[in-house]
């Protein structure tokens, strides 16, 4: 299944871009669901319908080729937090906390990240779509989205392992002396199946050949500067990027009018920025529409102006990824990262892994045995391309 993810700032048309790139595809005979990751649910609303989240969480079908779903956190993570989802909400009651309260406290923050995350995996399971494009809540939910496999996976499983060890030992005794209630094994099973299964899972199909991402942003330089950053934090998870929207354009006759002129040279001017800037990634335009894009048959038609004549389910452009190589010299690792500063830029070694940090974001890449053996000789930041490179110790110092 082809899977396509749709972010950009706040407020700049990621749902009626991601919309109308999944009815395009549904008219061009892709089996295709569109499904929306943004809590704020707007969907049903560009699609004109009322979106119902069942407790099945199934996708409600708009035509006979495209199904729509937005995400019920809660009855999505059901099946998976349930024993946890108990767990805590009696120990917020013992705590004093009112049941109502503990119940929504008991929904943890990142909820709706693996709610999403689950019903595309759900999607990708059943066989019956093609093409799944992901509408997202804006860039900062977005990476925690897209991110959330590696670090949860890598970050909690330590601590899963050693509080089943502590549990092991110390509940027995503890429940005899310790009024609160303690985790039993259904909690720590919950939480395995989810870590180890789920996040595994979901982790293979966001690194996969079938998955990229697309930014969306409009001819303002706050936008732009925010995208080019999260272009920097996606590249750094190896989450590749295969085109870039550029909204609400004026169309050529609006340029004709006197009062609009002047927008529409500074419209050519960030179009051509953005091209620089981003390349090689391909710049679609979305030009801005006469009147409100609502309903399939409409988002259809926007759809094809947008993607003139290209297939949205097709991968618009191959980023390179991140690659381990050897030269005369040792062995390098080489990591995209486009956009980034070498002033914001921290490469250290720690046992197994490389840790690289850009801006904000930090990620510990796993090494290969054979290089996690080595040592960190020196890193440099050339074109957008992080280069590290790794030697025996007696090599390093020659």
């Amino acid at each position: 299944m082809r899977l396509v993810f749709y972010t950009g700032k706040g407020g700049v048309g990621k749902t009626t871009t991601a919309a109308a790139s999944a009815a395009h595809a549904a008219a061009l005979g892709h089996r295709t669901l569109v499904l929306s990751a943004d809590p704020a649910h707007s969907l049903g609303d560009v699609l004109g319908l009322r979106l119902a989240s069942d407790d099945e969480g199934a996708p409600q079908c708009v035509t006979p080729q495209l199904a729509a779903l937005e995400v019920d956190a809660r009855a999505t993570l059901e099946p998976h937090w349930g024993a946890i989802r108990d767990y805590l909400v009696s120990l917020f009651r013992h705590q004093g906390i009112e049941d109502v309260i503990a119940d929504e406290l008991a929904l943890l923050p990142g909820a709706e990240e693996v709610a999403a995350l689950l019903a595309v995996e759900a999607a990708a399971r059943s066989g019956d779509y093609d093409f799944c494009v992901v509408d997202c809540a804006p860039t900062g939910s977005t990476l925690r989205l897209v991110t959330l496999p590696e670090i949860a996976s890598r970050t909690l499983r330590l601590l899963l392992r050693v509080q089943r060890a502590v549990a092991a030992v110390v509940s027995p005794v503890a429940r005899a002396v310790v009024p609160m209630p303690l985790p039993g094994p259904e909690v720590f099973r919950d939480i395995d199946r989810l870590l180890y299964k789920r996040l595994a899972a979901l982790r293979e199909i966001l690194l996969s050949e079938t998955t990229s991402i697309r930014i969306v942003v409009t001819p303002e330089r706050m936008v732009i500067d925010e995208a080019l950053r999260a272009h920097t934090d996606l590249a750094l998870f190896e989450l590749p990027c295969d085109a870039v929207v550029m909204n609400r354009l004026f169309p050529p006759e609006a340029a004709a009018e006197a009062f609009f002129e002047g927008w529409g040279h500074w419209q050519e001017e960030r179009l051509a920025e953005v091209g620089e800037l981003f390349a090689p990634l391909p710049v679609l335009r979305a030009p801005l529409a006469s009147d409100e894009v609502v309903g399939a048959a409409a988002l259809a038609a926007h759809g094809a102006r947008i993607f003139a004549g290209a297939d949205p389910a097709a991968r618009l452009c191959d980023a390179p990824r991140l690659r381990f190589t050897r030269d005369a010299r040792g062995y390098r690792v080489e990591l995209p990262l486009p956009h980034a500063r070498s002033d914001a830029l921290d490469v250290a070694k720690l046992d197994d892994s490389l840790i690289v940090r850009t801006g904000t974001r930090r990620r510990a890449i796993p090494l290969p045995r054979k290089l996690a053996q080595l040592s960190l000789v020196g890193a440099k930041l050339e074109a957008g391309l992080l280069i590290v490179r790794l030697a025996a110790a007696a090599d390093g110092a020659r």
